[in-house]
């Protein structure tokens, strides 16, 4: 794609803090570099909420349109990724709210018998086996699961985010531990 003009300069080897400057005045080439540095990262932070990677396309596009409108809010402080990571994980919990996803009364099936150690089980199995196991997982548990043991909340964030109480933040993440814990005892 040829870009014209002053903004020809704009590629992917551009600094980070020129392209943010040139999208706060809506310059389309850098948001276009923006974007294509950051689609893949972000698509798989929808993905792991959703489940669903049409789901997530469809959702990195909205947050595409709220990063850019509100670019001009980013301060320089932190990584501009985790600041946009952050605009992506909201966009996916209020998908999932607005579907009804967010349910926290899952139960987990009783995996008597079987009883091996995470140790044991991650051995025999890949990444992409455990991000397949993740994607499977109920919605409310994924949620939970991706916000503390992923992007790092607190229990205590996690409760004020989704507007639930902190031990059910806490339950949920242990029921989703065991849930993951049992999938993954049925791979090896």
């Amino acid at each position: 794609m040829q870009h014209s003009g002053r903004n020809s300069h704009l590629n992917k080897d551009t600094p980070e803090s020129d392209l943010i400057a040139a999208c706060r005045k809506k310059d389309a080439a850098a948001q276009r570099v923006i974007y294509e540095r950051l689609f893949s990262k972000m698509l798989a932070v929808c993905q792991r909420y959703t489940g669903n990677r049409e789901t997530a396309r469809d959702i990195v596009q909205d947050g595409f349109v709220v990063l850019f409108e509100k670019i001009g809010t980013y301060a320089g402080t932190g990584s501009f990724e985790g600041w946009a990571r952050k605009i992506f994980v909201n966009i996916s919990l209020s998908y999932l709210r607005k579907n009804d996803a967010l349910r926290y009364s899952e139960q987990i099936e009783n995996s008597a018998g079987k009883s091996v150690t995470t140790g044991q089980i991650l051995e025999n199995i890949s990444a992409g086996d455990i991000l397949r196991c993740i994607e499977q997982m109920p919605s409310g548990f994924r949620t939970i699961f991706n916000m503390y043991a992923v992007e790092g909340y607190s229990h205590n964030e996690i409760a004020e985010i989704l507007k639930i109480s902190e031990s059910t933040s806490r339950s949920q993440y242990s029921r989703a531990r065991a849930w993951l814990q049992h999938k993954l005892n049925d791979l090896k």
